[in-house]
């Protein structure tokens, strides 16, 4: 195991935002080492242990990639964060708004991605820029700069914390530590990667795939040529679960 990966960073949104692999247990020689219980070290070749993953995410036998885990430390606007939390395969603890005081940082989009409401796809946007796109960015800014102001207002007087913030927007950053095994990432993978998800949102996703295949580069290469599958499953347990 390469303890250097520990720590390693990704920016996303511009650097407001940011994914950092803060730790991780096991990799691609625990998976083997889980599908061969019984066998004891060494008793296979690097290139009989990779074939050996392949087998096992082409053919679903996906217990063993459970035995790898990641935590990561997150930074992420509230409407991507709501969405995150969506995927109920992983332990979180966020930052508390009741505790401390929420930072001056709100989301901004990006001018070339500012793009109208698709008719079709309900939650998507298509290509067509919005003529009126730098002006009405720059009256997002300046009511987050409205909005954050009465919150320090509202401090100032001792309004409780948990109060003061009830009027700030999605748009204001918060951050998480979030640990979830490397089966269920697949699955959360599969579906904040794909051209379907919200683009942001991807942006995050792309970020953690990239610092999983540091640790695990064997398992992602077998995940890539399953990620249909992989997609499927995810959305089929997020359909049925209790």
């Amino acid at each position: 195991m390469s303890f250097g990966l520990k720590g390693s960073k990704r920016n996303v949104l511009g650097g407001d935002g940011f994914v950092r692999l803060v730790d991780f247990m096991g990799d691609d020689a625990a998976v083997v080492q889980a599908a061969r219980v019984s066998y004891g070290e060494g008793t296979k070749t690097k290139r009989e242990d990779s074939a050996l993953i392949r087998y096992l995410m082409k053919n679903r036998h996906t217990s063993p990639f459970e035995m790898v885990e990641f935590k990561f430390h997150c930074k992420m606007p509230m409407f991507i964060a709501r969405q995150w939390v969506r995927h109920r395969t992983a332990s979180i603890n966020e930052v508390s708004g009741r505790y401390s005081e929420l930072p001056d940082l709100f989301f901004l989009p990006d001018p070339d991605t500012v793009t109208t409401q698709d008719k079709k796809n309900r939650q998507g946007r298509t290509e067509k820029l919005i003529p009126t796109r730098v002006a009405d960015i720059a009256k997002i800014k300046a009511h987050n700069e409205i909005g954050y102001a009465l919150y320090q207002e509202l401090l100032g007087k001792g309004w409780a914390r948990e109060l003061a913030r009830t009027h700030l927007g999605v748009g204001l950053y918060t951050e998480w530590y979030w640990k979830i095994d490397m089966h269920n990432l697949m699955g959360f993978l599969a579906l904040r990667t794909d051209p379907h998800a919200q683009k942001e949102m991807q942006d995050y996703a792309n970020a953690i795939l990239e610092l999983a295949r540091t640790v695990a580069p064997v398992s992602f290469e077998a995940w890539d040529a399953n990620k249909r599958f992989w997609a499927e499953y995810q959305a089929y347990r997020e359909t049925h679960d209790a």
